[in-house]
């Protein structure tokens, strides 16, 4: 029996780019769900992510674990998977001993096993039934493959993501310089969009959208900020500002929050909204407390997965159209999301 093919394909013309993702939140019931975290689920089964590449450390070490978070997410009832790229920079493989050749295929091996994990799940829907005994959603539905690039304080591995100080060495010619071949490669990787992530200052979301432009960047790309206040992103930039700037480019399909507490969500939708016609997009994390020097968790800091999903239905009603976790998010709480926008949207259930 031949499958079905519902992966969610887009052409290049920039007519198509512009309607990329309201056509996919369509064809989605009006919500799509993203993943949650990936770093907190390799950990699981013992991965040992005490490294300056952290999640990316797997791509090298355990690819098959990277593949099964994957499928626990689709499992789960994710709509878009994010690859465990993050962290994973030429510059990062480099300093470890990788030739550059090396680096760059280690960029595309995220990508490749996320396509995998999707292809994979796509055949257990054909084998299964649409919503089994044990909670696994199999259910054929577009699924989008987001190419996760981090930002330079990611590759730091010093917690400069949480602060987005970077000093005055750092110009917005540095960052363009230091990202621009992995754009071009994540661009390439047969990935559906690229997802800017936990994007802290405005001089950096200033270089992605600059260097989407100067290597005519065909794919679609998501920029998702981070703040610790619920007004400002988390150098004290302002939220307006940065979402001004994904706002007037043209290549960028979806703007909003990642690795925030989840208390702050609510107004910060309502502030994207004021400079955003795109489709926001908001996956916090579990609402704990990172220490960025002991590069730790505080325990006993965050929410339950019940109150997060509390949160989902006002954020959608706000505004919301993708939804999911981040850090010290699971499985369980993707899940969660999704029966709750199942209840409240049939198109979802359907």
């Amino acid at each position: 029996m031949e499958r079905k093919d519902t992966s969610f394909k887009m052409g290049h013309p920039a007519a198509e780019t512009s309607s990329f993702m309201t056509d996919f939140l369509r064809q989605s019931g009006g919500v799509a769900i993203v993943d949650g975290g990936l770093a907190t689920e390799l950990e699981r089964p013992d991965a040992d992510l005490d490294d300056p590449l952290w999640s990316a450390k797997c791509l090298l070490t355990s690819p098959h674990l990277v593949r099964e978070v994957h499928l626990d997410y689709l499992e789960a009832g994710a709509d878009i998977i994010i690859t465990a790229s993050y962290q994973a920079t030429i510059q990062g493989f480099e300093a470890k001993g990788f030739s550059s050749e090396e680096s760059e295929s280690l960029l595309r091996k995220s990508v490749e096993i996320a396509c995998q994990a999707r292809d994979i799940y796509y055949d257990r829907c054909q084998k299964g039934s649409p919503d089994s005994n044990n909670g696994r959603v199999l259910k054929q539905r577009p699924i989008l493959v987001a190419a996760s690039i981090g930002s330079y304080g990611a590759y730091l591995a010093d917690g400069s993501e949480y602060s987005g100080n970077y000093g005055d060495a750092i110009t917005l010619e540095t960052l363009k310089d230091f990202h621009r071949r992995r754009v071009q490669i994540l661009a390439e990787s047969g990935a559906d969009l690229i997802a800017f992530e936990t994007v802290p200052n405005k001089v950096e979301a200033q270089a992605y959208v600059e260097l989407l432009k100067e290597e005519d960047i065909k794919i679609p790309a998501w920029f998702s900020f981070n703040s610790k206040d619920g007004v400002n992103v988390v150098s004290g930039d302002s939220l307006l500002d940065c979402a001004s700037i994904a706002e007037s480019c043209q290549n960028v399909v979806a703007v909003g929050i990642n690795c925030t507490p989840p208390r702050f969500i609510h107004g910060l939708i309502l502030s994207i909204k004021k400079v955003t016609t795109k489709p926001i997009l908001i996956y916090p994390n579990s609402g704990e407390s990172y220490d960025g020097k002991r590069k730790e968790w505080v325990q006993n800091t965050g929410i339950s997965d019940q109150d997060f999903v509390s949160y989902v239905n006002k954020w959608c009603e706000i505004g919301a159209a993708l939804v999911g976790g981040c850090c010290r998010t699971t499985p369980n709480t993707i899940r969660a999301i999704y029966r709750t926008l199942s209840s409240r949207s049939p198109a979802l259930s359907s």
